[in-house]
């Protein structure tokens, strides 16, 4: 079977993993004995495109495992703006796959001269950003050549795994993340979820996620954009309530379809209520999500994106698109 690019580094991802794992913990360990001396009030992520949504994940990790604050840059403070924030005793978590924009370079420059400390998450060891930042997590992926980010994604979620579990001192952390390569090559094997049929004639749907669901969420709302060309948005299933609903109140000429991404943690009954919900007022949904024994509750997400991955690529080409080459999209993005 000949494998488009984005199918075959997409299954690297569960080696990718292993060997970052076992490569990157002197950096880690070297990493957290400096955050233990900061003792950080705020951790400051700094990302565009996927490596802003993995950084929400971040968000979602570091305040429910070790309780301090995270928020997210605004690009354009530094690098259009000119201002200067103050982030004496915070730390910047820097998350790139080329390390080579300028607005990601502009505001990690920033955070520094503000007084942060700042940690590069990035593919590119030999990239501006590696030589700019205080401390430097590899991710470790390898040559990426698909436009649209897969096992660099995944990659970044594993390296904040993994600092958060040396961090936090979480033993069931660390145990899960040594059994996730060979998860994700179980999902590799698994059916597929997503279907051509669900998404054809689709110019418009919904992605629903609650706390870590959301986070990968808007990773496949920008996936289905990327190599579909379908218009997704993605909705904390809380906030979908609070207004959007009524994209699916009594339209049936108009029926935006919806995928709730069901991630079994402590947010899951929760989201389900919501996604009944939905369902009772006359939404279409599919629901995608991994069962599957022993799995860590923080590492359920990223199964769910190794086989969302795979489907989204054997769809796009059984839709006749390049999933490769989505039109009008370079690898490295140079924005101000």
């Amino acid at each position: 079977m000949n494998l488009s690019i984005m199918a075959s580094e997409t299954r690297e991802t569960p080696s990718v993993i292993a060997k970052q794992l076992d490569k990157n913990q002197e950096a880690v360990s070297q990493l957290v004995a400096s955050l233990k001396q900061i003792n950080p009030h705020l951790i400051y992520i700094i990302g565009r495109g996927s490596s802003d949504h993995a950084g929400v994940f971040g968000k979602y990790l570091f305040e429910t495992q070790m309780g301090i604050p995270v928020c997210s840059a605004a690009l354009s403070i530094a690098g259009i703006f000119g201002s200067q924030l103050q982030l004496k005793g915070a730390v910047a978590f820097v998350i790139s796959q080329s390390g080579r924009s300028p607005d990601i370079l502009n505001q990690a420059r920033s955070a520094k001269q503000g007084g942060a400390f700042t940690v590069a998450f990035v593919n590119d060891e030999t990239s501006p950003l590696a030589e700019l930042a205080d401390a430097v997590i590899p991710l470790s992926a390898g040559e990426e050549k698909a436009v649209a980010a897969t096992k660099s994604f995944m990659a970044t979620l594993s390296a904040l795994l993994h600092v958060c579990a040396t961090w936090s001192g979480n033993a069931e952390l660390h145990e899960g993340l040594k059994q996730l390569p060979a998860q994700l090559d179980k999902v590799i094997a698994s059916p597929m979820q997503l279907s051509k049929a669900y998404l054809e004639n689709m110019r418009n749907t919904v992605v629903l996620g609650r706390g870590f669901g959301y986070a990968v969420g808007r990773e496949v709302a920008l996936k289905l954009k990327e190599v579909l060309g379908i218009h997704a948005e993605a909705f904390s299933s809380a906030e979908f309530i609070h207004g959007p609903v009524t994209l699916v109140e009594n339209k049936p000429d108009k029926k935006v379809k919806l995928i709730a991404l069901n991630v079994h943690d402590e947010s899951a009954s929760f989201h389900d209520d919501m996604v009944q919900n939905v369902k009772a007022r006359g939404a279409e949904c599919i629901d995608l999500g991994i069962a599957m024994d022993n799995v860590h509750p923080r590492l359920s997400a990223l199964l769910l994106m190794q086989r969302f991955y795979l489907d989204i690529e054997q769809i796009a080409r059984e839709f006749g698109l390049n999933p490769d080459t989505p039109p009008g999209l370079n690898k490295v993005t140079k924005t101000q």
